[in-house]
């Protein structure tokens, strides 16, 4: 008789409310892997808007996320940052933390390809940073910068701290995080990345990251960019206009606002690099203990709907907030 498994599911069942469910699981077949979760991670700004039904109606295919449940906005099961370990499957496998860009759930099922298995230099407790770090590396592969670049990097939250911290790691560029609370600055130093305020940031940049998802934050890197700069967007603002300055000294300056999205390789890299190569680079790279700092929150799984609640609250201060889960 064929072993039925027991699971809970966060879901998201209407604006603003979220709640678990139970479900069975048959096991695994030939070809797939049985995960039993350690910890999640949150993915703040993207689930917020996910959480207060803010995706807009024309972007509810490309924000699918690889293993969603339901349809947006509600309900929907939503998530991709799982670390777990192999509890049945591939013989290679079984035993070996993993990573997987699955939804909130304390056991699931997928294909033996889906899951990457972790680096043995990192704890599965930091490896829910690694779907962030992840948009980060494709975002300065997008970016570009070159050796020596005066890059600022406008919105620390985990994105931000995540592209200020592997630009910082490029021979003879100058890198600064900038945020309007005060109280980022100890992060950006654990990171050994300079800190500023807005009013208190170099102007004339090479290269200008934003990545704080308030428009306010983007109006700032379009005033710090140099002549001829790039101006890279990573925040994802759902539904929310976004008013800008183009009539001051955006032509003038002839510079560039390019956006980038993690769905896909950047164009540079795609010819050869795929997603799974990408996220396989993407783990090994939190491969530092300094990294912990970002990892500000932690709460257990059966609080999850009350943990979605506050953290979809702006006045918030948590960077990466992890989910641990309950032992079997």
């Amino acid at each position: 008789m064929r072993k039925i498994y027991q699971a809970q599911a966060f879901w998201v069942t209407a604006p603003g409310k979220g709640e678990i469910r139970s479900l069975s699981l048959a096991p695994p077949g030939p070809d797939e892997v049985l995960v039993r979760t350690l910890y999640s991670g949150i993915s703040r700004g993207t689930e917020s808007l996910v959480w207060r039904a803010a995706v807009p109606a024309n972007q509810y295919q490309p924000m699918r996320a690889p293993f969603q449940a339901g349809e947006f906005p509600a309900p929907v099961k939503y998530g991709y940052s799982s670390v777990g370990v192999v509890e049945a499957g591939p013989e290679t496998l079984v035993g070996r933390p993993v990573f997987c860009l699955y939804p909130h759930q304390t056991v699931y099922v997928v294909p033996a390809n889906a899951v990457v298995p972790l680096p043995l230099t990192v704890p599965p407790s930091r490896a829910v940073l690694a779907a962030n770090l992840e948009t980060a590396l494709n975002g300065l592969w997008d970016a570009a910068p070159r050796l020596g670049d005066r890059i600022a990097v406008v919105g620390a939250g985990t994105v931000g701290c995540l592209v200020a911290y592997l630009a910082a790691g490029i021979p003879g560029c100058e890198v600064q995080l900038i945020d309007v609370d005060a109280g980022k600055a100890p992060i950006a130093a654990a990171l050994n990345v300079a800190f500023a305020m807005p009013s208190q940031a170099y102007a004339n940049a090479d290269l200008v990251i934003h990545a704080s998802g308030a428009s306010a934050g983007l109006v700032t890197a379009l005033s710090l960019a140099g002549f001829e700069a790039t101006v890279l967007e990573l925040s994802w603002f759902g539904e929310q206009s976004v008013s800008l300055p183009l009539g001051e000294a955006f032509h003038a300056r002839r510079l560039t606002l390019r956006s980038s999205q993690v769905g896909r390789v950047a164009t540079a890299q795609r010819s050869r690099w795929t997603p799974r190569r990408r996220l396989t680079k993407a783990l090994a790279l939190l491969d530092d203990p300094r990294l912990e700092v970002l990892i500000n929150g932690e709460s257990p799984f059966s609080e999850l709907p009350r943990t979605m609640a506050e953290l979809a609250d702006r006045t918030n201060a948590t960077l990466c907030q992890r989910i641990s889960y309950p032992a079997p």
